[in-house]
């Protein structure tokens, strides 16, 4: 019996020092990882990253979500992704029709009759919300899902048991299971491209710029800016995980 094994069949119960402990010594793991590949010399507690996206400019080109896939190995099937792209459709009678773009490839077209009943239609850009109480933190009873001193939230594959606590925990639907590592995966604001300096995949190929990512403790940040720019809003704000994912031209009917 392997140590997976082992760990899915045992019911068991960590006290919270333990728990506190685990993610201490995971983030410094990810802290001395990142620091190794980074260029130069990158200090963690220096930044702490969120990102903004802005709703008008989105068109629902899905060049996000397949930079992503690219770039983290997500599994090719259409219903497996890190970051995705949901249509809004806005009827006459105040309902809010939505479609996933990023899993209906072929997307539907609307008949004359269903397009003059709508008024209106945006593109939503979503992705893990890299919250500052994250639910799927406190939900992991090994501590493989922990969050980084610089604000982002990584899952370790190779403590992770596979028992879908943080998934179901989850109250942004970010989280899947990869059927190829038999863990849970996420965004990572392509953490590996970010200690090197540079932006995640889906912010470098926005044809539209309507993503913006920056760190949030420094006043000269682009995404400062923007925040300083636009009003902005989060996804669930009454369930106060504190999202750092903040969106321009936020629609009431968004969710």
């Amino acid at each position: 019996m392997n140590r997976r094994q082992f760990l899915e069949g045992t019911i068991f119960f960590i006290p919270a020092s333990a728990v506190l402990a685990t993610l201490a010594r995971e983030a410094g793991a990810a802290e001395t990882t990142a620091g190794a590949g980074a260029i130069g010399s990158y200090v963690p507690a220096n930044h702490y990253y969120g990102m903004g996206i802005e709703i008008d400019k989105c068109i629902g080109c899905n060049r996000c979500v397949e930079a992503c896939k690219a770039e983290n190995n997500v599994p090719p099937e259409p219903f497996y992704f890190r970051t995705w792209v949901e249509r809004y459709s806005i009827k006459r009678n105040g309902e809010a029709e939505v479609e996933c773009i990023s899993v209906d490839t072929e997307r539907r077209s609307e008949t004359p009759e269903q397009e003059k009943d709508t008024i209106r239609s945006f593109f939503v850009p979503k992705l893990c919300n890299h919250c500052a109480h994250p639910p799927c933190v406190q939900v992991c009873p090994v501590g493989a899902t922990f969050s980084t001193v610089d604000g982002v939230v990584l899952v370790d594959d190779n403590r992770c048991i596979g028992c879908r606590y943080c998934i179901q925990a989850c109250p942004y639907g970010a989280r899947f299971f990869n059927p190829r590592t038999k863990t849970a995966d996420k965004c990572t604001f392509c953490y590996h491209r970010v200690v090197k300096g540079l932006n995640p995949a889906c912010v470098e190929v926005c044809p539209t710029q309507a993503r913006v990512f920056g760190d949030l403790s420094s006043k000269a940040s682009r995404l400062v800016r923007f925040q300083r720019m636009n009003k902005t809003n989060v996804l669930k704000p009454a369930l106060n995980t504190e999202p750092k994912v903040y969106y321009a031209g936020f629609d009431g009917e968004v969710r």
